[in-house]
């Protein structure tokens, strides 16, 4: 028997319903309401680079466009809602899900200090308690103000000094925690002191928490192979996704389906059974300007089989060979992914400086569109600091 089909534009639409962008970008966005969007939408990415706005404050404008940066610092370092450690990168997590993390600290205490031998420093594994025993004493560091008199390195993680990579041993490890961040350096404290209590108890059963990661993950996807459930947050391996999923499978918890893709291509899928009869929202017409790190993007073979939009991150590319920018972000309409923009913030002049828009094929850039468009660059140019947008000559390309 031949399995149920969800064509593309619903999955499409089913996708960004889970990811919080198939509905009007309003609503409160402090408190407990940014809170809950975090949790909604599962994690959010933190990425240094701020030619408009950092990753993570993009992200969550996109979404919530009343949402400012200055919001998201006291759910991390007061309130402790929320926390910051690594999924695929390092990224900003509801403290909920600590208690499963605490897998991944034993599995990162058993191997780190064999692979990383091979290529730090000599000497960094014992820096362990000493630089432990300096937080105890005397609080929050930052890897700058660990290592006095070690030679410090000029390269990037493969040369760090060996209090450094002692600091990066101890937070992927657990025993330390980011407790919050200066100009976006990571200031570190010992965990107890930065994760409350109630999440600090013993680790679930392994088996507990690769449910908790399959359920939770599908539950933000809406549909997934095995594959793409044990890549979501990265905490468990891909051979117990698909032991989950055939055990699920069997009691009839899940569902099998194909998925259509952009050119009608198809693919088998599991999904919760519900999601079958679900008919999702379909997103309003206005334009967002989506981070390169959104987590709607953040798996671009998804992202390309949905909506055929093959992305790259040009930044490590000379600029001579660069087929659009240094770092332009995705352009998302209704429920298409319809262009990239070149757009950098230049605050100390009030501007926000467009050097180029690149249409997906079959996008043009017609009177509506444009209008759109000008009305969303606006909106981004008011939470970049700008009051003005300027568009550079040759900006409307091909």
């Amino acid at each position: 028997m031949p399995l149920p089909l969800i064509p593309n534009q619903t999955a499409r639409r089913l996708f960004l319903d889970r990811h919080a962008l198939a509905e009007p970008p309003v609503g409160a966005a402090t408190g407990a309401a940014l809170s809950a969007l975090i949790d909604r939408i599962g994690f959010v990415q933190v990425d240094s680079i701020a030619t408009v706005e950092r990753a993570h404050h993009m992200i969550l404008f996109a979404r919530r466009q009343s949402y400012r940066p200055a919001a998201l610092a006291p759910l991390l370092e007061r309130d402790r809602h929320l926390w910051e450690h690594w999924t695929h990168d390092a990224s900003i997590l509801p403290v909920g899900v600590f208690p499963h993390w605490q897998h991944r600290f034993d599995h990162n205490r058993a191997r780190l200090v064999e692979r990383w031998t091979g290529w730090q420093k000599p000497g960094f594994h014992t820096k362990f308690d000493e630089v432990l025993q300096r937080i105890a004493d005397h609080g929050p560091v930052s890897a700058a103000e660990v290592g006095e008199g070690e030679e410090r390195g000029k390269g990037g993680w493969w040369d760090w000094h060996p209090s450094k990579a002692a600091l990066e041993y101890l937070w992927l490890s657990g025993q330390i925690s980011v407790t919050r961040r200066e100009n976006f350096r990571k200031i570190y404290d010992l965990t107890e002191r930065v994760i409350p209590a109630p999440h600090r108890q013993p680790p679930p059963p392994r088996e507990v928490s690769i449910d908790w990661a399959c359920r939770s993950a599908l539950d933000r996807l809406g549909f997934a192979t095995s594959g793409e459930l044990a890549a979501y947050w990265g905490a468990i391996r891909p051979d117990e996704a698909k032991g989950w999923c055939s055990a699920a499978l069997s009691r009839g918890e899940l569902a099998e389906a194909e998925i259509e893709g952009w050119e009608g291509q198809r693919r088998k899928v599991m999904l919760w059974p519900g999601t079958l009869s679900e008919r999702p929202p379909e997103p309003p017409g206005r334009m967002r300007i989506l981070s390169p790190f959104d987590p709607a993007l953040r798996d671009r073979k998804r992202a390309e089989f949905l909506f055929g939009f093959f992305y790259r991150i040009e930044i490590y590319v000379p600029e001579p060979k660069r087929q659009y920018g240094y770092y332009v972000f995705p352009v998302l309409e209704g429920d298409r992914l319809v262009g990239r923009l070149d757009a950098k913030a230049h605050r100390d002049l009030g501007t926000l400086r467009i050097k180029g828009f690149w249409p997906e094929a079959g996008v043009k850039l017609g009177p509506g569109r444009r209008a759109r468009l000008e009305a969303e660059l606006d909106r981004l140019a008011r939470f970049a600091g700008c009051d003005r947008v300027e568009f550079l000559s040759g900006w409307d390309r091909p």
